[in-house]
C-alpha cells in the first residue's frame, strides 16, 4: 500500500499545533487506508511549539518531530522534513490552518492518477490590500524574468512523488527556492484548487525582508535577468557617451565652447557611479551566493528527533 508523508514547517505555532493535529487526524488520516505519518519541523521557535510536538509524538506514533538548532528559513525545513520522510509521497503544508487539510487528499488523488507533482493553487488571496498587491507584483517579477511556469499566485502548498524528493535533496542548493526547484525539474505536474481561510492564532512570521529574500532568491537562482539589465545600461550609456564626445569634439573644433560646464560633468560623473555601484551590488549578490554554496555549509542543523535514523533511499 502507498505511504503518505504530510510535512509541516513549524515556526512559533504553538497555539495552532493541537487544533491542526487534530484537523488533520479528521480529514486526511481516517479518510485514508493507506499508511500515513506526520513530519513536524521545528525551525527554531521561540515559544512552546517543541513542548506540544513532543506531547504529540507521545501519543501518536505516527507522529515524527524534528527539532532545528535555529531557524533557518521555511525552505530549509521543508527540505529537512522531506529528506526525513518515508512515504512513496509527501504533502506540504504550513502549520497556521489557513489551508484546508482535505486539500491534502485532493493532491494525493491527483498523485495516485500519475502526477509527479501536484501544487495546490489559491483560488483568491485575503492578506489585506497591500499585502496582496505587493504578493501579486512579487509573482509577477518573478514569473517574467525568472520562473516563467510559476502559477499566477505562486503556490505554498504541494506534494511530491519520491523521485522528485530524491532529486530536490541531491541539488543541495544554499540561498534557493524551493518552489523554484520543484518547477525546474519538470515532472509531471497536476493543479488542484482551495480557498485559503482566515489565520486563527497569531501572527504571520513572513515579513517584508523575508519575502524581500525570497524575490531575490528566486532571481538570482534561476536567470541572469539582472546582468543582462546591467549590460544594457552599460551599452547604452557608453553609446551615449560616445554620441555627447563627438559633439563636444564637433562644438570645440568650431570655437563655440567657451567655459566647459561643470554641471554636465558632475551629471555624467553621478551618473556613470551609479552605474558601476549598481553593477558592483548585482555581481556581489551572485558572488555571495556562489561563495555560500562553496563553503558546502549544511542547510540545516538537527538538535533533537525522535526518528531513529535517516530515511535510506
Amino acid at each position: 500500500m502507498p505511504k503518505l508523508s504530510i510535512v509541516i514547517p513549524v515556526y512559533y505555532n504553538a497555539e495552532s499545533l493541537n487544533d491542526l493535529y487534530e484537523d488533520l487526524l479528521d480529514r486526511v488520516v481516517r479518510k485514508l487506508s493507506d499508511e500515513v505519518e506526520m513530519v513536524f519541523v521545528d525551525d527554531g521557535s521561540g515559544d512552546d511549539s517543541w513542548a506540544v510536538l513532543q506531547s504529540l509524538a507521545a501519543k501518536d506514533e505516527r507522529v515524527k518531530i524534528i527539532h532545528l538548532s535555529r531557524n533557518f528559513g521555511a525552505h530549509a525545513a521543508i527540505l529537512c522534513g522531506l529528506t526525513h520522510s518515508s512515504g512513496d509521497c509527501a504533502a506540504v503544508k504550513a502549520a497556521d490552518m489557513q489551508e484546508p487539510a482535505s486539500i491534502i487528499l485532493d493532491m494525493y488523488k491527483s498523485w495516485k492518477r500519475g502526477n509527479h507533482v501536484v501544487l495546490a493553487l489559491r483560488e483568491a488571496r485575503d492578506d489585506g490590500a497591500i499585502n496582496d498587491a505587493l504578493a501579486n507584483l512579487n509573482y509577477w517579477i518573478v514569473r517574467r524574468v525568472a520562473i516563467p511556469n510559476l502559477p499566477k499566485g505562486g503556490f505554498d502548498v504541494y506534494l511530491l512523488d519520491r523521485k522528485v524528493i530524491h532529486v530536490l535533496t541531491d541539488m543541495n542548493e544554499t540561498n534557493s527556492v524551493l518552489g523554484g526547484q520543484i518547477l525546474w525539474t519538470g515532472f509531471r505536474t497536476g493543479t488542484v484548487s482551495y480557498v485559503r481561510q482566515q489565520r486563527r492564532h497569531g501572527k504571520s512570521r513572513f515579513t517584508f525582508k523575508k519575502k524581500w529574500k525570497l524575490a531575490m532568491d528566486s532571481i538570482f537562482s534561476f536567470t541572469m535577468f539582472p546582468i543582462r539589465v546591467v549590460t544594457g545600461i552599460g551599452a547604452i550609456s557608453f553609446v551615449g557617451s560616445l554620441v555627447f564626445a563627438i559633439v563636444v569634439l564637433i562644438k570645440w573644433s568650431l570655437g563655440r565652447i567657451g567655459v566647459p560646464g561643470w554641471t554636465t560633468l558632475s551629471i555624467i560623473s553621478l551618473f556613470s557611479f551609479s552605474i558601476i555601484m549598481l553593477t558592483l551590488g548585482l555581481l556581489g549578490g551572485y558572488l555571495w551566493r556562489a561563495f555560500e554554496s562553496g563553503r558546502n555549509r549544511p542547510l540545516y542543523i538537527i538538535e533533537d528527533t525522535n526518528i531513529e535514523k535517516k530515511t535510506e533511499r
